[in-house]
């Protein structure tokens, strides 16, 4: 019988560890081999001099008063520990965190004994008796001891809970930690490393042989990044030159840009070339993983710099791509968008603090450029700091170093910039997310489809995430404290049912804990385990099953197309591929369109419908307001007469108003059912929408603007324009244009902008639409806009992303090609000028031309 590396470790008893551990350090020294063990036992000490920088500062650094507050930060808080250290009890390291059967405490002792560590090694010349402290030190070394032998040692005990703590987190404080104890864990306890590096291989399960395996679900994107820098923190600790190799070698592999036609070792967690981010396979995710890999990444590249492991500047180039394409469309005033954020969007603290993480990695990442570059990203870490409303705190950096660089920066002669236009228009197609920004506000909007999840559950957390991807939009409006508007207490405050945009069925849906009394759906004879394959698509983040959603970009405008159908579980059961227990809700039906322009988002739907005798909610918008806040609505009715309260009449357009907040919005009704209005003040509380969330009340008043269907009603169709900062004058002038709704059925939804001078156009089936003087081949999205010249600039998209090729025809007089994308074909046809676009393989992005006169 063979065993691997993996299995025979699981089979040592933790006693014998130290011993594996020497044997394996004397392995890694043979490997250094003669004739380069000197210069890379120099580059090991500038890996772990890199590293000591990173999270303890140096000595000039440390100097810097700007510094100061994280030192007595990172001091108190290695006092609290060493507090609780001393009143432990039993089956305790650290008092009120209890060991042997929860994994987030165990990986909770081990961050503790980290926060000791770091306050040992915080290099400079001050007073405290902290630092350099051998004592402390082994108390630290004492406890790593402890939890080794008792707790994380035993493969037969341990990997219980979430793999992710005994993986990446565990290893990750141990790693920093051995670093940081340095020369005193190699007297005092000398096989200790060895002994914990070991056991971290074992526990690498998801991994093969004790290593990173680029083919397992589980080693992709951010967590392979965090995987792969324990690894060479590991290897500087131990002078294992192969180790860190491989690591380096591993990490690369995230710096490629997703081709989701060819994936590399079947992943497609990453970036993409429209700038969007997945991790889960399925998951739009820049603003947690994504974040998590941006930094640790920029990370990477300071633990390597100086050292013969460096694989090139390009992948500064790279990282500084991501910046500008995928992370800074996302954030508006120092707030993180919603859209990004996976099951983050139930926790506390997110959105500022979020984008705190992106600066400082922009921070470092700014001292490994030069000339523009360098004055791009330092002038964009000025302008996040100025127009955030939380303000940005560096103290809440990881690194002194970074916050020394952050004070220089702030000095510096570089202009305080946005990295975009204040007026733009991103298709983040890869990922079904959109995001509209001009100065004043940002509409950011969130789809499914096939290709991409309707929303993420997992771990109690996010726990009544059903319509996140159904076309709900936030809806950002300038100078305001965004706490106020989003984050955990929109989440909290406003019905899952009626987040802005969404269309759902009136029904009482339970959460996964409520449906089967734990966090996951347990039944492993038909393969549902905590991580499962069919845990992820069925319960954690279910894909949608339609096809259509994405849209084509016309410079700084854009259209976006969903069609709304269930998502894999339900159209799985209905299949008999699940089991009898399992619970799978129906979802509602609409086909929907957003035309955006500069003062407005135009919102189209057709074919709403519950299903299963259900009635419908099609939520217009959703607000929060304090709930002493001053907000007023007003409005008019279609006959001209003032709007005097919820339903007295059919509404031309409403304005909501938060004096408070100093902000507005107006909605414009063009067609449709009576809209119903509601402003109501809740208290509930935050743990309704994450277990571990502090009991906390919240009140908010609830404005909600919706359309009622009930069950016995016919598939509606409505149309309305979101106006942010209207003023009423503003709104009442929609009567007389310049939006006209050209079509709205669930074939073709169309408008058309006279002041703009352009015609926007989603078709949903196959077929030749006319919309005004175009005729499309559908499915597709198009946009033209005229100019007084007359000539004309059109975008084409397939939103299935399946068509090979999607064809236009303009009517009127014959123009030429003045400038095309490659793939787009110009030629003359009866009648007009026919475009004949190459989408195969282009993953729903735009193709672009401008036509003029021949």
């Amino acid at each position: 019988m063979e065993f691997s590396r993996r299995s025979v470790l699981s089979m040592i008893p933790a006693v014998t560890l130290p011993a594996v551990a020497q044997t394996l350090q004397a392995r890694a020294a043979v490997r250094s081999g003669p004739g380069v063990s000197g210069r890379k036992l120099a580059d090991h000490d500038a890996l772990v001099r890199n590293t000591v920088a990173i999270f303890a500062g140096t000595a000039e650094a440390n100097a810097r008063p700007e510094v100061a507050p994280k030192l007595a930060a990172m001091e108190a808080t290695a006092r609290t520990r060493l507090a609780a250290m001393d009143s432990a009890g039993q089956g305790e390291l650290f008092a009120g965190v209890p060991l042997g059967t929860s994994d987030p405490n165990l990986s909770l002792s081990f961050q503790y004994l980290y926060e000791i560590a770091l306050a040992t090694a915080l290099p400079g010349t001050g007073a405290s008796e902290l630092r350099d402290n051998s004592a402390v030190r082994r108390r630290v070394v004492d406890g790593l001891v402890h939890l080794h032998d008792a707790y994380y040692g035993d493969q037969s005990k341990g990997y219980y809970g979430n793999w992710f703590h005994w993986e990446i987190g565990i290893p990750a404080y141990v790693s920093k930690t051995l670093v940081l104890l340095g020369d005193e864990l190699a007297v005092y306890r000398p096989g200790l490393a060895g002994a914990y590096v070991a056991s971290m291989d074992a526990y690498l399960r998801n991994g093969k042989d004790g290593d990173v395996d680029l083919d397992s679900r589980f080693h992709t994107g951010a967590n392979l990044a965090d995987i792969t820098t324990n690894r060479i923190l590991q290897g500087a600790v131990l002078g294992d030159e192969v180790r860190i190799g491989k690591a380096v070698a591993d990490q690369l592999t995230v710096f490629a840009t997703i081709d989701p036609y060819n994936p590399r070792h079947g992943v497609t967690d990453g970036f993409y070339a429209d700038g969007s981010f997945v991790q889960h396979g399925s998951v739009a995710y820049t603003g947690s993983y994504g974040k998590g890999l941006l930094t640790r990444i920029v990370q990477t590249i300071k633990i390597l710099d100086g050292t013969g492991y460096v694989p090139g500047d390009s992948l500064v180039g790279v990282v500084q791509g991501w910046v500008a394409d995928a992370f800074a469309p996302l954030i508006f005033e120092g707030w993180m968008m919603e859209i990004v954020k996976g099951r983050a969007v139930s926790r506390t603290g997110t959105g500022y603090a979020d984008v705190v993480a992106v600066v400082e990695a922009v921070v470092d990442l700014a001292a490994y450029t030069t000339g523009s570059d360098t004055e791009a990203l330092e002038g964009y870490v000025k302008y996040v700091g100025q127009t955030s409303k939380a303000g940005l705190d560096p103290a809440s950096f990881v690194s002194p170093v970074s916050i020394a660089r952050y004070a220089d920066i702030l000095k510096s002669s570089s202009p305080a910039r946005d990295l975009g236009p204040a007026a733009s228009h991103t298709a983040f197609n890869a990922m079904d997310r959109t995001v509209h920004r001009r100065p004043g506000y940002a509409f950011s909007l969130t789809r499914s489809s096939a290709r991409i999840s309707k929303y993420e559950y997992m771990s109690g957390e996010n726990l009544m995430p059903w319509f996140q991807g159904d076309g709900a939009h936030y809806l950002y409006l300038s100078g305001q404290d965004q706490r106020q508007a989003f984050g955990i207490d929109y989440f909290t405050a406003v019905s899952p049912y009626r987040l802005a945009g969404v269309t759902a069925p009136v029904e009482t849906r339970r959460t996964v804990p409520e449906l089967y009394g734990t966090l996951w759906y347990d039944n492993p004879e038909r393969g549902f385990t905590a991580s499962s394959e069919s845990q992820n698509t069925y319960v954690y983040f279910p894909r949608g099953s339609n096809a259509f959603s994405g849209g084509a970009r016309l410079g700084p405008y854009g259209a976006a197309g969903l069609v709304q159908s269930d998502d894999a579980a339900y159209t799985a059961q209905q299949a008999g591929k699940l089991p009898d227990g399992f619970v799978a809700y129906q979802g509602a039906r609409a086909t929907k369109s957003w035309f955006m322009f500069d003062d407005e988002i135009v919102v189209l739907a057709a074919g709403v419908a519950g299903l299963a005798d259900r009635a419908v909610t099609t939520t217009v918008d959703s607000r929060i307001a304090a709930p002493s806040a001053p907000v007023t609505l007003t409005g008019s009715l279609r006959d001209g007469l003032p709007w005097q309260g919820t339903g007295t009449g059919p509404l031309a357009w409403l304005r909501y108003a938060d004096a408070e907040q100093g902000t507005a919005i107006g909605y414009v009704f063009l067609s449709g059912p009576r809209p119903a209005v509601a402003l109501d003040t809740v208290t509930r509380s935050r743990r309704l929408v994450r277990l571990t969330n502090p009991d906390t009340p919240v009140t908010k008043q609830v404005f909600t603007l919706s359309y009622e269907q009930a069950a016995e009603e016919r598939p509606t169709s409505l149309a309305h324009v979101l106006v942010p900062n209207a003023s009423a004058r503003q709104l009442a002038a929609y009567a007389h244009g310049p939006i006209s709704v050209l079509a709205n059925t669930v074939r073709l939804q169309a408008v058309r902008h006279t002041r703009l001078g352009m015609v926007a156009a989603n078709t949903f089936a196959p077929g030749r639409h006319r919309a005004e003087r175009l005729t499309i081949d559908g499915p597709a999205s198009v946009m033209l806009r005229r100019a007084p010249d007359g000539t004309c600039s059109i975008a084409v998209a397939d939103p299935t992303t399946r068509r090979s090729t999607v064809s236009v025809t303009v009517h009127g007089p014959a123009l030429r090609a003045l400038s095309a994308d490659d793939g787009v074909r110009v030629r003359r046809v009866v009648g007009g000028t026919r475009l004949d676009v190459t989408t195969r393989h282009a993953h729903g992005r735009s193709f672009t031309a401008t036509l003029g006169r021949r």
